[in-house]
């Protein structure tokens, strides 16, 4: 029985070997790698061009206010009034805040009144003097006390007037520094105003760029207005002593325009600066650089049409003007060369352009 079962086993082991090599389904296909091992290896390549002749560079800039000033009376007492809020615009010699007036006007009558009585007691001593009644001394006290009460009476009114803010310039109120109904002293900060006549930017600018521009007159600078709009950039003043941590200048800049109600003062804003480049050549990867035993430095030009193509090296020289980006001496602008991993290839190798990964659809 057991012999009987072995016979039926390998006949029916036999018949399917039988079937699989009839139906062609045990044949066994190339896979796609074994497929691909005999064609040239595919390189992700890049079309050089010339160096451009100016270099765009962004930087953080922050606006800022012409000026910013902290008013404060020149007098002390009850601050009866602020009348702006924060935010507000003001024009020049507007009221901005007063104090209680009643004290500095009662003070005013009373030096107007000491002078009146100053003004008829010199006038007695200096006739009683003409008539030989009384000293020429008691006279000239007399009008000395005269011109004393005059003088009293400038600083009563000075007082007075300066028991006012009026706004100096046309500014924006920035802060409220003192609430009204407080009692304040002479120099106590009461408001703090933005002088808007003129907004500007103030950015950091790295001294490598200030020296391969060589100063910057030849710079230009512009930034972007909330809606998109190119807002153009003048040099103001810049501070000529770098930062010795990231070795920068405090540059200031200014509109040129009205930058419009949106850019106040303490925003960020975006500032686009383009330098003269004095660099020549070609602008290449860095992973497209071959490092030669003699330090030198080399990359490989394609040479064809079509999908295949010859390698071809060509020694270039290096530079980098700006420190960003590399520029190579010795290839033409147009040059198709290997873009990455060229070190991986060599001279005179045959390879294919990548074009990209393509599946192809039923």
């Amino acid at each position: 029985m057991g012999q009987e079962n072995q016979s039926f086993g390998r006949t029916v082991v036999l018949g399917v070997a039988f079937v699989l090599a009839s139906t062609g389904l045990g044949a066994t296909e190339p896979s796609i790698s074994e497929a691909s091992r005999d064609l040239p290896p595919a390189v992700r390549t890049v079309i050089v061009a010339a160096a451009p002749d100016t270099l765009a560079r962004q930087f953080y800039g922050r606006v800022a206010a012409r000026k910013t000033v902290d008013l404060s009376f020149e007098v002390g007492g009850r601050l009866a009034r602020v009348a702006p809020e924060e935010g507000m615009r003001v024009e020049g010699g507007a009221v901005l805040a007063a104090l209680d007036l009643d004290p500095f006007q009662r003070a005013v009558e009373r030096a107007e009144l000491a002078l009146r009585m100053a003004e008829r007691e010199a006038t007695r001593a200096r006739a009683l003097t003409d008539r030989a009644a009384s000293p020429e001394a008691r006279a000239e006290d007399a009008e000395t006390a005269r011109d004393l009460a005059a003088v009293a009476l400038r600083d009563a009114q000075a007082a007075l007037a300066d028991a006012t803010l009026t706004a100096p310039f046309n500014a924006l109120v920035a802060a409220r520094l003192t609430p009204a109904h407080s009692i304040v002293s002479p120099g106590q900060p009461i408001l703090r105003l933005h002088d808007m006549s003129e907004v500007r930017v103030e950015i950091d600018f790295p001294e490598r760029l200030f020296i391969a521009a060589g100063g910057l007159g030849a710079i230009t600078f512009a930034t972007t207005a909330p809606d998109g709009t190119a807002l153009p950039l003048r040099l103001v003043a810049f501070q000529p002593d770098a930062g010795r941590v990231g070795q920068s200048y405090r540059v200031t800049l200014a509109f040129s325009g009205d930058p419009g109600a949106a850019i106040l003062p303490g925003a960020s804003v975006t500032v686009t600066a383009r330098v003269p480049s004095a660099a020549r050549g070609v602008t290449v990867p860095a992973a497209a650089l071959v490092a030669r035993n003699d330090r030198t430095a080399a990359v490989l030009v394609l040479e064809g049409a079509g999908d295949t193509a010859t390698l071809r090296s060509v020694p270039v020289t290096l530079a980098a003007p700006t420190g960003i980006g590399i520029v190579v001496d010795g290839l033409p602008p147009g040059a198709e060369i290997v873009a990455a991993g060229a070190h991986r290839l060599a001279d005179g190798q045959t390879v294919r352009r990548f074009t990209g990964l393509r599946v192809t659809e039923n």
